[in-house]
């Protein structure tokens, strides 16, 4: 698809600033220009300032007709504190592609939390001179769409305490008939839409209120929830351990309904997870409906569209669901949208930003959060599934730094210098680290897709270090293994790696997925163990085997599973690096996100609210009174 295109020039110094200032001292083109390079026309776009704006759903009506372009997912090796540069890679190589090699590209990434941003890891916008720009508005509020998570989560918590509350205080059920429904200023008693929508889920037909008898009236008001099967917690954007567990209602007008509750961080909400895997305005206002907040005396599910605040939940959540259009260093277009909790969710950008990055670009590079093991083993066995797109590429990307700690090294020490294995040539460390990439590339080859693997380099690297990652990722079955040099460089960096990935593009694929739906529960867990953790077996506490069967005949067991595990290792235990063999895992605990559409699977214990480290990165965050530019973000 050609397209009029002005790349963006960079402007390298050498010793390389910090990020923010990189950002700060690139040009931006408006974004009506990058939309116009991209052939968005002016009436689908919603202006947020000169340099980012939402793009309207309707451009998918406008495009269908176009054929999807070439779609691959960056990756990685399983995570050390030493970084791998997921991010940076992905940019970098949408950088390459669009204003070196004159493709027609797009970068789809997620938005980042608050949390780490001012918590231990700072911002997710890329680094060095691939990142996307500006830098501070991705990393902050952008235009809004976790803050419409954070109260739309909230709103649907308020409505499931209020409605326990009012049902015990009014034990008449047609006395709380009456309330749900009252008359208008006519005397008219009319259902809403909402209530509509819940008759409708009890089998009941009529539409008119006087017409119910005192059995219907009675089934739609009374949800009879039992509080100690109440799941659905509060959210906030920020790191605070102290929320984890709280106790609520402690005023003196919900005397008796205390109860035990907490918060977890927005990103971990289900309706951020809803975000990333709706299809369309209707998809969400389904989706939110099927949320399950809580189950009833009888075991049975309650649902947010049971509480009757799903219609709600979608009017705040109408503009978070328009993907953000912003660019690259060098001027390439990026879509930024949706950010969900990759330990608990996949962890991925949303499919309706993809849809429309594959209709404007003949390249989406887009990324799974995480090491291949947990990110993209999600990406394809359920953002796949509900979107219908098929991969041709996975960019595996891999440091010889990191290698080396699965090889044995030592532990990285925040502060101090990093050790001269990680910063001399050792061979023989970085070959006892190579299985960690090996197995990540054979599983990648197990959903046959071509496999690409990116070297992310430092300045230490040597060349004969390099060449035995090389070595080993091709006979692992990668198409190719190139250094990459994009944190320094920018998109000259990642010529290289570009043109792989053009290469492996046009290779044959023959994706297919690693279990079907409808096998049982356990046989999709013990599936994903055996094929991706290589682990002998699994082992099930006596709650997740009742949750299994729970879920099971509430007929969620169709559903795809998003394994909550540590990042850390193909383990359930994050001091495991390598490549380990002979082990176990153990399933604690699973949960439901029915409206997003998944399982999770907890193994071991897993934190849905980070807390903030002694020295958190907020320190260095500040606004420069006279300039107005914001400092210290990275």
């Amino acid at each position: 698809m050609a397209r009029k295109f002005s790349p963006t020039p960079l402007k390298l110094r050498t010793p390389v600033p910090s990020d923010i200032e990189i950002a700060q001292e690139g040009t931006l083109k408006p974004i009506l220009q990058i939309a116009e390079e991209l052939g968005i026309e002016a009436g689908e776009l919603e202006l947020y300032g000169p340099h980012k704006a939402k793009i309207k759903l309707e451009i998918l009506e406008r495009l269908k007709g176009r054929p999807d372009g070439k779609y691959i997912d960056v990756t990685a090796i399983t995570p050390t504190p030493l970084g791998e540069g997921k991010t940076t890679t992905t940019v970098g190589v949408s950088q390459a592609l669009g204003a070196h090699l004159g493709r027609n590209v797009m970068t789809v990434i997620r938005q980042p939390s608050q949390g780490p941003t001012f918590g231990i890891k700072g911002g997710a916008a890329g680094g060095g001179y691939s990142q996307i720009i500006p830098m501070e508005d991705f990393n902050l509020h952008l235009t809004g769409d976790i803050h419409a998570i954070t109260a739309a989560h909230n709103l649907c918590a308020a409505a499931l305490d209020a409605r326990i509350m009012h049902e015990a205080k009014t034990p008449d059920d047609a006395k709380l008939f009456d309330a749900l429904c009252p008359p208008d200023k006519k005397g008219q008693r009319r259902f809403s839409p909402t209530m509509l929508r819940r008759l409708k889920k009890l089998g009941i037909k009529k539409t008119d209120p006087n017409e119910l008898t005192a059995e219907e009236k009675s089934r739609f008001a009374r949800l009879d929830i039992d509080y100690s099967g109440v799941q659905w917690r509060r959210v906030i954007d920020i790191n605070d351990s102290m929320l984890r567990s709280i106790k609520v209602g402690l005023g003196k007008d919900e005397a008796g309904f205390e109860h035990d509750s907490g918060y977890d961080i927005t990103v971990a909400s289900e309706i951020m997870a809803i975000l990333a895997l709706t299809t369309d305005l209707a998809d969400m206002r389904d989706r939110l409906g099927r949320m399950v907040v809580a189950v009833n005396r009888k075991g049975e599910a309650v649902t947010a569209e049971d509480l009757g605040v799903a219609g709600a939940l979608t009017v705040l959540m109408k503009d978070a669901i328009k993907p953000n259009l912003m660019q690259t260093l060098e001027g390439t277009p990026a879509i930024v949208h949706a950010g969900p909790f990759a330990n608990i969710a996949h962890g991925q950008s949303s499919i309706i930003a993809d849809k429309i990055a594959l209709k404007l670009a003949d390249y989406v590079i887009t990324e799974s959060g995480f090491g291949a093991d947990i990110g993209m083993e999600k990406f394809f066995g359920i953002k796949c599934r509900y979107s219908g797109l098929i991969p041709q590429v996975v960019a595996l990307v891999a440091t010889v730094r990191a290698l080396k700690m699965h090889g044995g090294g030592p532990k990285v020490v925040a502060g101090k210098p990093l050790a001269s294995e990680y910063t001399d040539e050792n061979l023989d460390l970085l070959r006892k680290g190579l299985p960690n990439m090996v197995q990540h590339i054979e599983n990648a080859l197990k959903y046959g897709v071509n496999v690409v693997v990116a070297v992310n380099s430092f300045a230490t690297d040597t060349q004969a270090e390099v060449e035995v990652v090389r070595e080993a990722a091709i006979k692992a079955g990668a198409m190719d293994a190139v250094v990459s040099r994009h944190w320094m460089e920018g998109g000259k960096g990642a010529i290289a790696l570009a043109e792989a990935v053009i290469k492996a593009c046009d290779k044959p694929t023959n994706f297919k997925f690693l279990y079907a739906l409808d096998i049982p529960v356990k046989e999709k867990i013990e599936t994903i163990a055996r094929e991706i953790y290589r682990a002998d077996g699994v082992d099930y506490t006596p709650e997740a085997e009742a949750k299994i069967a729970q879920f099971t005949k509430l007929g969620f067991g169709n559903l795809p599973l998003c394994m909550a595990k540590t990042h850390l290792s193909f383990t359930d235990k994050a001091d495991q690096k390598g490549a380990p063999r002979g082990f176990r895992i153990t399933i604690s605990d699973i949960r439901a996100s029915a409206g997003a559409g998944f399982l999770y699977p907890l193994l071991g214990t897993m934190r849905t609210m980070p807390g903030l480290p002694t020295r958190p990165v907020f320190y260095d965050v500040d606004l420069d009174l006279e300039t107005g530019k914001v400092l210290g973000l990275f």
